[in-house]
């Protein structure tokens, strides 16, 4: 009995495939991307509690201190900045504001895009073509263009710059979603729900939206990089997150009229964003494929090939 028990749970498991976390670790990029993320995350919740005063602490005898030396501490390893701050805790705590703002942007923008797209590919001509006139007038506009002259009127706040970065990203998840529902609301499945009385909300919340949600997760991961990116941009130009707060893109900002200098007040801050990105980048790509049951299989295969 034991043996016939065996065998069903592994014919079972051989029908629904192996899991993500499976896959993933297979997948030694993508794994790398996902622990190194998971690290900045953890540094982004933890780093203002642990390391905030010990990033803010001003010595001037200090400053500019050289990289890959312990003569000052630990925390001096990659070296002080133009005040003589650590620049291993002000990394640290940076990456708290450069996380929120790009975490908020795409969580608000993946929100007010996607309900509105749902909207759109599912109503009447009339709705859509109303939701997507809007789209049209914000993507008629360069998104940096938008945000420097917002900035400029408001102020340089991080809920300002989550607002204006919000605003230029709707149209993507808006456009992807209306395309993905004008396709999946004509699928049999959805047809038989509306036959069978389910009201609009209900199709849309229960069945339209688990099919559309791995395109919009994926397009999300993307995303996160370029908003960090353009935050970086606007904070580089001095019109983005001012001091006390601090973001990697403000630090590369501060560290580049010392270019000749002090090399590293701009490069480990540079360093970051490339790392955080090219992370993001290569998960994205992943969940492309892994979260699309047409393509999955190719994650599948390399079980078959390793055993």
């Amino acid at each position: 009995m034991a043996d016939v028990s065996l065998a069903k749970t592994s014919a079972q498991d051989n029908v629904r495939g192996p899991s993500l976390l499976s896959m993933l670790w297979r997948d030694k990029l993508a794994f790398t991307s996902a622990v190194v993320l998971i690290i900045i995350v953890l540094f982004a919740a933890l780093g203002p509690t642990l390391l905030g005063e010990l990033a803010a602490d001003q010595n001037l005898r200090g400053r500019n201190f050289p990289p890959f030396s312990f003569d000052r501490g630990w925390a001096f390893f990659l070296g002080g900045d133009s005040l003589g701050r650590p620049m291993l805790a002000r990394l640290v705590v940076a990456a708290h504001s450069t996380m929120l703002i790009a975490s908020g942007t795409v969580l608000a923008a993946l929100i007010v895009g996607a309900g509105l797209g749902l909207v759109a590919g599912y109503m009447g001509k009339n709705t859509s073509q109303v939701i997507m006139r809007l789209a049209d007038v914000i993507m008629s506009f360069p998104s940096l263009l938008i945000a420097v002259v917002v900035l400029y009127v408001l102020g340089p706040s991080i809920p300002n710059m989550i607002l204006v970065l919000a605003i230029t990203r709707i149209p993507i998840y808006l456009r992807t979603t209306r395309a993905e529902v004008l396709e999946v609301r004509e699928r049999m499945f959805v047809q038989a729900a509306t036959v069978m009385g389910a009201s609009h909300a209900r199709i849309i919340l229960r069945h339209i939206l688990p099919v559309v949600a791995p395109t919009l997760v994926t397009i999300a991961t993307l995303d996160f990089a370029f908003v960090m990116l353009a935050e970086s941009s606007l904070s580089f130009l001095g019109i983005g997150v001012q001091p006390p707060d601090i973001t990697w893109g403000l630090m590369v900002a501060q560290g580049r009229p010392y270019l000749n200098t002090a090399w590293w007040l701009a490069f480990w801050p540079g360093l970051m964003i490339v790392i955080t990105a090219l992370s993001l980048n290569l998960l994205s790509n992943w969940m492309r494929i892994a979260l699309d049951p047409a393509q999955r299989w190719r994650l599948e295969a390399r079980k078959t090939k390793n055993v």
